[in-house]
């Protein structure tokens, strides 16, 4: 067993310093109390919470002691080197390994027979060995969960999923240790509190889900100074009349001379499609520099490859995505670039912690606009990591798929009753306010397939006669196994050479509209496809084409607190000193002369006339996905006052309503068609929910059991998943209205897909503001990119530059009078 003398003798030797909050860690483990370290990038967190268990260990004999949770299949790899490599240094004869997705089939037997002492895997590997009866005497020897970049999993399924597992190891393991790993985020109480759950709860029946003892535990920060430098590569022209759907690259050269002028560069794009654009057009600057590309679509191998070039500093350039956002290790990383807005204070911090990832060295962003207005946007994040302003992250609670997936899960150990698992659940935060009647509904959901019951592959799970639940249907059992998680994406096809070499993967739609012959960009190359052949699209080198696959999910909102920032900063910009607004001063004289400038309490609209009909353009600031929601919830109320077609486009700033012809609007009026009265009746309403919440079932019916998407090798396309629940959907909607299931597809499009939370809170604002409506000769440069995007979204991306550069033209003309 280590000493605290060990480790401090191990630091010396490495020229480390051992940081008061890693002591506080490691005293706090040894009272077997639980925590949540919250510190910046590089700073020892993962040290802090590994060193304590090892100050306990006992030798090379031990059953697993501690298991390790971290959200990506691509940190479990170098997480375990880290935490085997603090063993070896320490003497202690433990064993660490990794259990993913992609762990052979041969170490996942021998780990079946016998665990490691620290075994690191994903949420839903984790939940996969919960199903293993065999397993169960293993577990009660842990003594800890660590739970890596907590913030990335807490608002999503997969965190609940990770709460679940925890609760189950609590019970076999009395006295567990919990510990949560995170670097960026603003709501630390609720955080730790949704990690730790409560200790002892009551049996369920009890009022379980009423009186809990909370899990004792607190965070730990690391109060360090690390300095951080947030740059903006400044356009030498700036356009008054911006537009969004540029990759940024008038800026290329610009990016050059930084790369020029450091050693090794990871250069952040916001979506896949932007990332191939950005490495093609590197490689042509600057083709002397060794240069990768990284995204998730891109084969495993070749995205080791790359993380091993960074980390041994083989490569001087690597252009990635949200891949390489997290705990990744690159030391010699010196400088992030950053194209495009991040969309949220936390994000950027993120990334720029890639860089200097050593605790007293700096971390440098440059920061790169693809539009103009971005520079605010940059300044205004920039301006709130001053201020330590960052986005908090609300905990998933009573999703009722996972929870359906859950108890399938624990009842193929044929260990538990009912009552048992009700009970277990509720000492987590995702159900500690479980009703009754939705635990009953669940219950009967895979006992009896609830509506479904005339099928029998609905029926999953029995009562023994002594009440506990089993899974008799092998069949029923291996599919469950082979479905854990919740991770739903659409379909993907596997990208590769003739030889049989993968590159990596692209969406099915993307190839379907490929014939053979066709070239594109993928992976930083150019391929031609040749065939189509068991759900894999086999590619030759070479070809002309610049076409690139688009990924789903590449337009993400700008955060409340970046959105706050941004307009407390335009409404000072006249004597802001940041160079970003200085650049964009053009811009805002033209937007203040023709209109005004947003600012904290009043709601901006703007009213204008083209030969299209009337526009009225409205600027809440509330992101992307609230806008969508606004807009037609304002278009529906509008609707029921007088006859009214009218075409919707949102971004982040704002929306566009155009019409032939307009109501008349004072800004009272406008308040009142955007109050929240009614909001529940009238947002669903206004978007065809109905359909919307179709397409969401998909993946609620995969995560609950509903469809079943395939055997390796075998696996139904999108289409088919598609109309298996779909088919599902209709059915039940009709039959079952009181589903509990479709009611959770619609409450996820509301909430995840519209951000129903912001959006409640942005009409709420709304309600206590000035809102004032202008009546503008012309486009504004506010409202000239919500034009062109509307534009872009109906024409030919030639005819629609053409057509954009004609019109941003016109208004420049009219601005220099």
């Amino acid at each position: 067993m280590p000493t605290t003398t060990d480790i401090e003798d191990w630091y010396a030797r490495r020229g480390w310093t051992v940081f008061a909050f890693q002591r506080g860690c490691w005293d706090a483990y040894r009272r077997g109390e639980s925590g949540l370290i919250h510190a910046p990038t590089g700073c020892g967190k993962t040290l802090a919470a590994w060193l304590g268990p090892l100050l306990e260990a006992e030798g090379g004999d031990e059953p697993v002691r501690v298991l390790w949770i971290t959200p990506m299949r691509a940190l479990a790899a170098d997480t375990t080197a880290s935490l085997q490599a603090a063993c070896e240094a320490l003497a202690v004869p433990w064993k660490v390994e990794c259990r993913t997705g992609d762990t052979p089939s041969g170490a996942r037997a021998k780990q079946r027979k016998r665990l490691p002492q620290c075994l690191v895997t994903t949420p839903e590997s984790a939940s996969l060995l919960l199903s293993y009866a065999d397993l169960i005497p293993q577990w009660r020897g842990l003594r800890a969960v660590v739970v890596d970049e907590w913030h990335e999993l807490l608002a999503t399924k997969r965190g609940v999923q990770t709460e679940l597992v925890i609760a189950r190891l609590r019970a076999l393991a009395p006295g567990l240790r919990v510990w949560g790993l995170s670097a960026t985020l603003g709501n630390l109480d609720e955080a730790l509190a949704t990690l730790l759950g409560s200790s002892n709860p009551l049996p369920a029946g009890e009022g379980g889900a009423k009186r809990r003892v909370r899990a004792r535990g607190q965070t730990y920060g690391a109060d360090l100074p690390k300095t951080l430098h947030i740059d903006t590569l400044v356009p030498d022209a700036v356009d008054r009349f911006p537009w969004g759907g540029h990759m940024g690259l008038p800026l290329l050269p610009k990016v050059a001379g930084v790369l020029d002028r450091a050693g090794s560069t990871l250069v952040f794009t916001n979506t896949r499609a932007q990332a191939e654009r950005w490495f093609e057009a590197i490689q042509m600057i600057r083709p002397e520099l060794p240069s990768a590309l990284h995204h998730g679509s891109i084969d495993a191998e070749a995205r080791a490859a790359v993380e091993q070039g960074l980390k041994d500093g083989a490569l001087r350039v690597v252009v990635a995505t949200s891949s390489l956002d997290l705990g990744v290790d690159f030391s010699p990383v010196e400088q992030v670039v950053q194209i495009g807005g991040p969309k949220g204070v936390a994000r950027l911090l993120q990334r720029a912690g890639r860089s200097g990832h050593q605790p007293g060295v700096a971390s440098r962003i440059v920061c790169v606009p693809t539009h103009a207005l971005e520079l605010a946007e940059f300044a205004a994040a920039r301006a709130a990591v001053e201020q330590r302003r960052i986005e908090v992250r609300q905990p998933l609670v009573n999703c009722l798929d996972v929870l359906a997936q859950h108890v399938v899960t624990l009842a193929l150990t044929g260990t538990m009753t009912a009552q048992a698992i009700r009970a277990e659940i509720a000492s987590s935060h995702a159900y500690a306010t479980l009703p009754d009647a939705e635990w009953q509904w669940v219950l009967d959901f895979v006992m009896r397939g609830g509506a479904l019951h005339a099928y029998p592959q609905f029926r999953k799970v029995i009562a023994r006669d002594d009440g506990v639940l089993i899974v008799d249907d092998a069949t029923v059992a291996r599919r469950h196994r082979m479905s854990v998680g919740t991770i739903t994406a659409d379909s993907m096809m596997r990208v590769k050479y003739l030889s049989g070499a993968g590159v990596g993967s692209v969406e099915e739609s993307f190839i379907a509209r490929l014939k053979p012959g066709e070239s594109f960009l993928f992976a930083g190359r150019k391929l031609t496809l040749v065939r189509i052949r068991d759900m894999a699209a086999y590619v030759k080198p070479g070809g002309n084409s610049q076409t690139i696959p688009r990924w789903n999910g590449g337009k993400m909102p700008l955060s409340s607190t970046l959105a706050a920032s941004l307009v407390e900063l335009l409404a000072a910009a006249e004597r802001h000193p940041a160079p970003e607004l200085q650049a964009l001063a053009p811009l805002l004289a033209i937007q203040r002369q023709w209109s005004r400038l947003p600012q904290p309490g009043v709601l901006l609209a703007e009213r204008a006339t083209s030969r299209e009909g009337e526009h009225l353009f409205v600027y809440p600031f509330a992101g992307r996905h609230v806008h969508e929601g606004l807009a037609a919830l304002l278009a529906w109320r509008l609707s029921k006052r007088a006859k009214i077609t009218a075409t919707l486009t949102p971004n982040d700033y704002g929306f566009e309503l155009l019409a032939e012809s307009l109501p008349a609007l004072d800004g009272e009026t406008l308040k009142a068609l955007l109050a929240p009265a009614d909001l529940d009746i009238d947002l669903p309403a206004s978007l065809n929910a109905a359909e919307m919440a179709k397409r969401r079932f998909r993946e609620i019916a995969r995560v609950a059991g509903l469809v079943f998407e395939g055997y390796p090798g075998n696996g139904k396309t999108v289409k088919q998943v598609q109309v298996s629940s779909g088919l599902l959907f209709d059915v039940l909607s009709k039959y079952d209205r009181d589903n509990l299931l479709t009611r959770q597809a619609l409450a996820e499009v509301l909430e995840h897909q519209l951000d129903y939370r912001r959006l409640r809170n942005a009409v709420q604002q709304i309600a206590q503001q000035h809102v004032t409506i202008i009546d503008t000769p012309r486009f504004t440069p506010f409202a000239f990119p919500l034009w062109a995007e509307r534009i872009g979204s109906r024409l030919s991306t030639e005819d629609w530059k053409d057509r954009v550069l004609k019109m941003a033209a016109s208004l420049e003309k009219a601005a220099a009078r």
